[in-house]
């Protein structure tokens, strides 16, 4: 018998070789389905949690704008106290002026009923002083002060709650703008957020897969770099 393959044979031989070849084809169609499911399931893991992110970088935006706000608002409204404070302690000063002036002209020219009238003028803060200034002798001593305004015993009320308020208006005016700062700091990290977002979100519309890790893997970084800021970065207020 003559040696070789029969024509038989030879088509056994040529389908077996078409099956691997196709098995092995199928195989590595499968094996790349698998590939491009995993990136899809890394991407759509990536964007829910980019979303969440964003959504309370966005919150905590508007919680710190809003006490910004408020801060502001607050140390107008103390500035605005202050100023009158200050004001009515300008007043009752030179209310307090007029008064010792007309007792001083009284007492120039030995009217002492108008000295009386002049002294029954005299506010209760002022009284005291007065009276702690006569205690120097100024008619006599030369070292006494100007006039009881300049005593120590001379209060004002008014002007410490001046200063008082203008402090509380500081404190509020540092706090709003601080909050403001930190309003800035989240809306910031989520531009970066947004970022991640965009380029997550294109990644799947590249047929190259290595174009889809790369962007994947950008979007990865920002997104690390996002997590870090909102770590570090002040809770917005209750």
């Amino acid at each position: 018998m003559p040696e070789g393959l029969s024509p038989s044979e030879v088509g056994k031989e040529i389908a077996e070789h078409h099956k691997k070849a196709a098995e092995q084809e199928e195989g590595s169609a499968a094996e790349a389905k698998g590939r491009d499911r995993l990136i899809t399931i890394i991407e759509a893991i990536l964007l829910a949690v980019v979303a969440v992110l964003a959504a309370w970088s966005g919150f905590a935006a508007a919680k710190w704008g809003t006490e910004s706000s408020l801060q502001l608002a607050k140390a107008s409204a103390a500035r605005t106290e202050a100023n009158r404070a200050a004001y009515q302690a300008a007043d009752l000063r030179n209310f307090d002026s007029l008064t010792f002036n007309s007792w001083f002209t009284a007492y120039v020219a030995g009217n002492k009923q108008a000295m009386r009238v002049a002294e029954f003028r005299f506010r209760p803060n002022f009284q005291v002083a007065f009276n702690a200034w006569l205690k120097t002798h100024p008619f006599t001593n030369p070292n006494a002060p100007k006039g009881p305004t300049y005593m120590p015993q001379y209060r004002q009320p008014e002007l410490a709650q001046a200063r008082r308020l203008d402090a509380l208006a500081d404190s509020h005016y540092a706090a709003g703008e601080q909050a403001g700062s930190n309003s800035d700091g989240y809306v910031r990290t989520t531009v970066y957020l947004a970022s991640v977002l965009f380029l997550v979100g294109i990644s799947g519309h590249f047929r190259v897969r290595v174009a889809r890790l790369g962007l994947i893997g950008v979007g990865g970084v920002i997104l690390v770099f996002a997590c870090v800021l909102l770590l570090l970065a002040p809770k917005p207020p209750v």
